[in-house]
């Protein structure tokens, strides 16, 4: 064993200690109008003693320990591997077919918590489908995605707020102007990539979260707006009592009695409609020349300019796509909270969004959203550790990273093999 491998590992332990003591082992009491110090609990102090015993054995052991894990078998995920591409579309195509079914007729069986929740899984799939344009297929990495979310979510609040328009209205034109906000945001960043174009889109989505917050005469600012109607059915309402002159309630018309739980399942309908044809519309893309585009730009953008591709068209396209879809679910995610204010918008949603692209594995639909379900609902089974939630999800990148940095289900390629001819 090296000396400078002791070294190492003692200096990373003594940084772990630094960073960790003052934020999990000090606590501010308050002390009348001041505010003390005084020392964490015994089971954290030890917990932050464990932890710089284990960043020093495994900096120690770091070789080893990774030579370790490379000989661990990686998870497949294909079991279709010896089927010609053909066959393993249509297997692709029967099996969504079967999943759609399933998701639309299950509301119907599950508890009003479930069906919430599953509604906003549904919104973080379309937006990391849209993500996904832009990032796992482009390859123009995006930290302000969460901006085109907040244009669509306040642009159904706006409307409906000051010109009583409909959330069916509001839905393609949160749409529309979050593309157009992608596109506008194209055009400053069309000669930046890596860093520089992460800062810029990190700088943008800053911007309109600021506007949103000191605007305060038209989005009322912190206080958010409030009061965002739900969507109808043929003028249909879901609430105990009309709210719009000449529609009529949902109940009434069926005759049946009132409960809130209709209104869960719709929305939860609505949601599920919209990322189905997030999903579709996004693979046909992928098969037209345009998607062919992005990922010629991803793998190396000096080769397909030679090729006579257009560089502008291409991000300025990828950009606006992923930017649309961010509308759509902005405008359900407004109608589905009914109150909506500027911390709904910060860029830790961002960051999520971007997490679980890269845990589903960069330009592979069926990864992100596996991921997705997976990122939005085992912290909602894992309560109890919800104060860790941030840790334990860092854990995991970092694990995904060693072990699996594809991602879940790595984006499949065509590979043509050529035989040699004698």
């Amino acid at each position: 064993m090296q000396t400078s491998n002791v070294k190492h590992a003692l200096f990373c332990a003594v940084i772990t200690l630094v960073i960790s003591y003052p934020i999990l082992g000090l606590n501010l009491v308050p002390e009348g109008t001041f505010v003390g110090l005084e020392g964490a609990s015994t089971t954290t102090l030890i917990a932050i003693l464990m932890a710089a015993v284990a960043v020093f054995l495994f900096q120690l052991f770091r070789d080893s320990i990774m030579a370790a894990l490379g000989r661990v078998p990686k998870p497949s995920v294909a079991p279709t591997a010896g089927l010609s591409d053909q066959t393993r579309l249509k297997l692709q195509n029967l099996a969504l077919i079967g999943i759609i079914a399933v998701a639309a007729i299950w509301p119907f069986f599950a508890s009003r918590g479930a069906v919430d929740l599953s509604t906003l899984v549904l919104i973080y799939i379309m937006l990391a489908l849209g993500l996904n344009v832009v990032v796992g297929l482009a390859g123009l990495l995006d930290l302000g995605y969460v901006a085109f979310y907040a244009v669509g979510a306040y642009t159904f609040a706006l409307l409906s707020q000051y010109f009583g328009v409909s959330f069916w209205v509001a839905l393609p034109t949160g749409a529309l102007l979050a593309a157009l906000f992608g596109l506008v945001l194209g055009f400053p960043v069309l000669r930046l990539r890596g860093d520089y174009l992460a800062i810029v889109t990190l700088g943008f989505g800053e911007i309109i979260r600021i506007l949103l917050n000191n605007w305060t005469t038209l989005t009322g600012g912190p206080n958010g707006i409030g009061g965002i109607p739900d969507p109808t059915l043929f003028g249909m309402e879901f609430g105990r009592r009309v709210k719009e002159e000449g529609n009529i309630s949902f109940h009434d018309f069926f005759g049946i009695p009132y409960d809130s739980v209709h209104k869960i399942i719709f929305l939860y309908l609505i949601a599920l409609v919209l990322a189905v044809i997030t999903f579709f519309a996004i693979r046909r893309l992928m098969q037209m020349p345009v998607g062919r585009s992005w990922e010629a730009l991803r793998e190396d953008e000096i080769a397909a300019r030679s090729l006579g591709l257009s560089r502008t068209g291409v991000k300025l396209s990828a950009f606006t796509i992923g930017a649309f879809f961010a509308g759509f679910a902005g405008t359900v995610f407004a109608s589905k909270q009914g109150f909506i204010s500027p911390e709904s918008f910060v860029f830790l949603e961002s960051a999520i969004i971007l997490a679980i692209v890269v845990l589903g594995g960069m330009g592979s639909q069926f990864g992100v959203i596996l991921a997705a379900i997976a990122v939005t609902i085992l912290p909602e089974l894992a309560r109890e550790f919800s104060e860790y939630r941030m840790l334990i999800f860092g854990a995991a990148m970092v694990l995904m990273m060693v072990w699996r940095p594809q991602g879940l289900m790595p984006m499949r390629r065509i590979h043509i093999n050529l035989q040699k001819q004698e």
